[in-house]
């Protein structure tokens, strides 16, 4: 009887295996790639809704869209000649439009999330803490590039210091004191908007790399907890 409890408790034991003990290799494709879509989509829904709202860039140190430095002395002398709050709704309306164009990047995060194969997937898991991101701006930027443009555009579009701003950057690039790829506002802005977006991208899933527990999806859990085992 003794020999009979001790090789049930046993076989107990094998069956009901925590989840926490699970290893990477372990885990199914279809885990693997399930598990990382689920988190990919937690990732660029929580990122859009945080910034993709009143002051979601302006109220944020880290993504605030300011002047290129090399235009901050166009700035000073504004401000020298009391045009200090024509500086201000420059830069409020630039991160007003970045707030705008990211409201609108969600439909192709997730589309880019659907493409993801296993091979991706497999890559992502593995990788580096931001592997997810580079993956998001690898196969989303030209797309995200060419859907922001245009609502950035209609933006700068309302603020006559959107001409200001081209002329001063024009000029200080034909001088070379400033990169060519900043001289244009609606150009800028999107550029930084992209920035923005994968930089808080990167903050969502180093946090579901970290606390996998606190993911919101088992399958989240059992995947990003088998990461490093």
């Amino acid at each position: 009887m003794r020999l009979h409890l001790s090789v049930a408790i046993a076989l107990t034991l094998a069956l009901v295996r925590p989840v926490s003990a699970v290893t990477i290799a372990d885990l199914s494709n279809q885990d693997a790639v399930q598990g990382l879509k689920e988190a990919l989509v937690l990732s660029a829904d929580k990122a859009v809704s945080q910034l993709g709202t009143a002051d979601g860039f302006l109220g944020n140190a880290k993504v605030k869209i300011p002047l290129p430095d090399s235009l901050r002395k166009a700035e000073r002398m504004m401000r020298m000649v009391g045009m200090g709050a024509q500086a201000d709704e420059l830069v409020t309306n630039m991160n007003r439009a970045a707030e705008m164009a990211v409201s609108e990047a969600k439909p192709l995060l997730v589309d880019a999330v659907k493409r993801m194969s296993v091979q991706d997937a497999k890559g992502v898991l593995t990788g580096g803490d931001d592997a997810a991101t580079q993956y998001f701006r690898r196969t989303t930027s030209d797309a995200l590039t060419q859907k922001f443009l245009p609502i950035v555009k209609q933006m700068t579009a309302r603020v006559n210091l959107a001409q200001l701003y081209n002329q001063y950057a024009g000029q200080a690039a034909n001088f070379g004191v400033i990169d060519a790829k900043d001289a244009n506002i609606d150009d800028y802005v999107t550029r930084k908007a992209l920035d923005g977006l994968f930089l808080v991208i990167a903050e969502q899933e180093r946090a579901i790399r970290k606390d996998p527990v606190g993911a919101a999806s088992n399958i989240v859990k059992k995947v990003f907890g088998a990461i490093g085992k």
